[in-house]
């Protein structure tokens, strides 16, 4: 386990009682850690700048700052460029032993910004992707850029087949414990572009798109975005303000999904796994 003043990684050490059939023995296994990351928004610099909690999630340590910043992004609370500095908090009322597990991202503003999400906190755990934005009725009043119409060579299933397998392969530290979920970016021709770790598949996403923000890399038109495990309403809506045209799931995704993808012109495809998939919405993208 990590001391108290320490940088949590995103592993911890235990020790288990392995048993088969054989009998038992003691080892050590690792596991994937899962810590509380507060995030919080200031408004300008200095130290009577106003700030608040945003929310409180649940999350595998590692990418903290791209984390916040894509769960910013994801709300509507920053856009590309509002985004001044991002840092491990040091407030007085955060304890020593906090510091890593709270981070403050300060905004070009000399004000909050005026928006329902900050009226409340968000407590989200790595289990479900709880956000700010709760419906599609919230979705449509966002007025994003519509997505790229489909066009151009569409995409050949032997790409799509490819990209679990490749996935897999870059998950570090999914290899060491077995417990994470991963979001990984793809180009057309199914080379990876970049991949995140999390024990929360939003997370995970969150993540990869705040790479994408802080290196100034949105929207991801033309690219495809892949998630283990099942398609939830928040991993498509916070695709979608991402601006990917192309989600994969290698699981289920559920009707909301489904029905967010269609309505906005999203390419969804589910149960990727060898040579088999669903596609639930947008099929002109895929050359079937």
């Amino acid at each position: 386990m990590t001391t108290t003043h320490d940088r949590p990684g995103p592993t911890t050490r235990a020790r288990v009682r392995e048993v088969t059939p054989g009998g038992a023995r003691d080892r050590r296994d690792d596991l994937a850690t899962e810590e509380p990351l507060e995030i919080r928004v200031q408004a300008g610099a200095g130290p009577a700048a106003p700030r608040r909690t945003v929310a409180i999630t649940m999350r595998t340590p590692g990418a903290d700052f791209e984390l916040a910043a894509g769960f910013l992004y994801a709300e509507g609370v920053a856009r590309p460029g509002d985004i001044a500095a991002i840092g491990y908090c040091t407030d007085e009322d955060v304890p020593p032993e906090a510091r890593y597990n709270t981070v403050t991202v300060r905004l070009e503003a000399s004000a909050l910004p005026e928006l329902p999400q900050l009226d409340r906190h968000f407590l989200t755990s790595s289990a479900c992707g709880v956000c700010g934005t709760a419906s599609i009725d919230a979705l449509r009043a966002r007025r994003l850029p519509p997505l790229p119409p489909p066009g151009g060579e569409p995409i050949a299933p032997e790409v799509l087949y490819s990209l679990p397998e490749r996935l897999r392969a870059a998950q570090s530290v999914f290899g060491k414990t077995g417990g994470l979920h991963a979001a990984a970016l793809f180009d057309r021709t199914g080379s990876l572009v970049a991949t995140r770790e999390d024990v929360g598949r939003h997370n995970a996403l969150d993540k990869l798109a705040g790479w994408a923000l802080l290196g100034g890399r949105l929207p991801l038109a033309g690219h495809v975005l892949l998630v283990s495990g099942r398609t939830s309403y928040e991993i498509v809506q916070k695709a979608l303000v991402a601006g990917a045209p192309v989600v994969c799931g290698v699981s289920a995704p559920s009707s909301l999904a489904v029905g967010l993808a269609a309505e906005f012109g999203m390419t969804l495809i589910g149960f990727l796994r060898g040579e088999r998939f669903n596609i639930y919405a947008g099929h002109e993208r895929v050359a079937v």
